[in-house]
């Protein structure tokens, strides 16, 4: 899916309104009829509605909303700034519908602090659209701290009021702060930073058949991962072929004390899909490996640490799992990249060897992929302000050394060298532990050794990651979910997506 900036969205809105048979009053309906619709469908247990519309035409989509609840059997009341408020076109025609019901109230802001809130009433931020550039202030900053500090369920119409579609708010700005975001047809980029994603609680994005041309023809370089991309993505196993059909990769990894994250590398590869998983580590992980990992073959690499990158012929490298950086390992781990010019994937103590040195960066093969979260990434490459200014600058390292960026967070990130940026929506905070990053080293490098392109390894892999952290979560809770955990459900996401992919039952 792609991610456009306000403006290409209202030029969005523009283009369906004159090239479809659709009007903007119309598109307005059509939008307040989808809201309504999840809420109806998702809020059975509440039956009472509290609307806060502004005066433009984020109002106008609240003050239909309000109306179309109401037909549906909800109690609603609406707040406006003022009985004689001067409300944009579309949003004005909406009001005087509005009025024609009397059992809807039209109250001023003004009247908030009389108005008895109940645990069952939804509050409903219908306040400012993407069409806001500056902070809240005066009246609207006091109105939503006032929500802000209701315990009701919230949900916000296309964006949170007081966030900015594009850049940053500022951390003293306030914000709507909603359980809920029933955004139409589009991420907005705001939604995939923490500084910002945090305040729109989960995103539900309504399709409002805005025109499919506007959509296939106007360019962007973000973009959000979803099922339609993995779906075009998957290659299903073939029946007529073999081990050798699906690649060899080596995981190289493993020191003394930190040959689990070895073993979590190494599973995870075996259970992507890997035609052969081989395995370099220290003598001292010689028995783990062996003991738990028995379907791939050990390469003795060192004794306590790995002292040589002795990599099997043909085979991809996912290299950096409990790897150490003690200095025998350091330094040949940087005259194997001297060396060596195939893409391969890097991760946790390889890039911190990489680090300590900026020339290093440019031995990294072109083509590579590295997976560093934000401390990695700043050792890496140096600091940044915020998220957002992070991924420019993970987008110009990208193009720079030709490699893909995996920046793990909350929504990862996957920079292109070609500088597109790719926000995966699956995974949660159940991956925060350790030997998260190590499952997801494995999954990349058997991906990649399977024939995968470098950007669909990055792409799917994340991904895939992602959707067995979201099963793990559901089976084990976030907080008590292990890594191996995720390992274990990578059938079940294989067994998904097989279906999708084959359309069967």
């Amino acid at each position: 899916m792609k991610i456009f900036t306000a403006e290409q969205i209202r030029e969005c809105d523009r283009y369906t309104i004159h090239n479809e048979p659709v009007s903007s009053i119309q598109l307005m309906e059509k939008a307040a009829q989808a809201c309504s619709d999840w809420i109806s469908e998702n809020c059975k247990n509440h039956r009472k509605v509290i609307v806060f519309c502004g005066s433009g035409n984020n109002g106008g989509d609240g003050l239909a909303i309000g109306r179309i609840l109401y037909l549906k059997g909800f109690n609603v009341d609406v707040f406006v700034n003022a009985l004689n408020q001067k409300f944009s076109d579309d949003a004005s025609v909406n009001f005087k519908r509005l009025k024609d019901f009397s059992g809807i109230d039209v109250k001023t802001f003004q009247e908030i602090d009389q108005y008895h809130f109940d645990h069952k009433t939804i509050i409903i931020d219908a306040l400012f659209g993407t069409g806001l550039s500056r902070n809240l202030e005066g009246e609207y900053k006091m109105l939503i701290d006032k929500l802000n500090e209701k315990e009701n369920t919230k949900i916000s119409i296309d964006i949170p009021s007081g966030l900015f579609a594009d850049v940053i708010t500022g951390t003293d700005s306030t914000v709507f702060k909603a359980d809920y975001t029933l955004s139409f047809q589009f991420w907005k980029k705001s939604f995939l930073h923490p500084e910002t994603g945090k305040h729109t609680g989960k995103v539900i994005i309504l399709d409002i058949d805005l025109s499919k041309e506007y959509i296939s023809d106007t360019k962007t370089s973000d973009f959000v991962i979803d099922d339609t991309l993995v779906e075009n993505i998957f290659k299903p196993k073939q029946e007529f072929s073999h081990k050798g059909t699906y690649g060899r990769v080596t995981i190289v990894g493993g020191s003394y004390g930190k040959i689990g994250a070895e073993v979590l590398a190494t599973k995870s590869a075996l259970r992507t899909g890997a035609g052969l998983t081989f395995t370099l580590a220290p003598k001292c992980g010689y028995e783990i490996l062996q003991t738990s990992c028995p379907e791939a073959m050990f390469k003795e690499g060192g004794t306590e640490y790995i002292e040589k990158f002795d990599i099997e012929e043909n085979s991809v490298c996912g290299i950096g799992s409990g790897l150490g950086t003690h200095t025998d390992t350091a330094e040949a781990f940087l005259r194997f990249l001297k060396q060596y010019s195939k893409p391969m994937v890097l991760d946790a103590d390889a890039l911190n060897i990489i680090s300590r040195d900026n020339k290093n960066i440019k031995l990294v093969p072109e083509k590579s992929i590295i997976t560093p979260h934000p401390k990695e990434f700043e050792r890496l490459f140096g600091s940044t302000a915020d998220s957002f200014e992070r991924v420019e600058l993970a987008r110009r390292k990208a193009v720079e050394y030709k490699i893909y960026i995996v920046l793990k967070d909350h929504h990862t990130q996957i920079i292109t060298p070609e500088g597109k940026v790719y926000y995966n929506i699956t995974g949660n905070a159940g991956l925060a532990k350790g030997g998260s990053g190590d499952i997801l080293t494995g999954v990349l490098a058997s991906l990649l050794a399977q024939g995968y392109t470098e950007e669909e390894t990055a792409v799917f892999g994340v991904w895939f990651h992602g959707r067995a952290a979201d099963f793990a979560a559901a089976n084990y809770s976030k907080e008590a979910m292990l890594p191996t955990d995720v390992i274990n459900e990578f059938g079940n996401i294989f067994e998904e997506i097989n279906k999708k992919a084959t359309n069967k039952l």
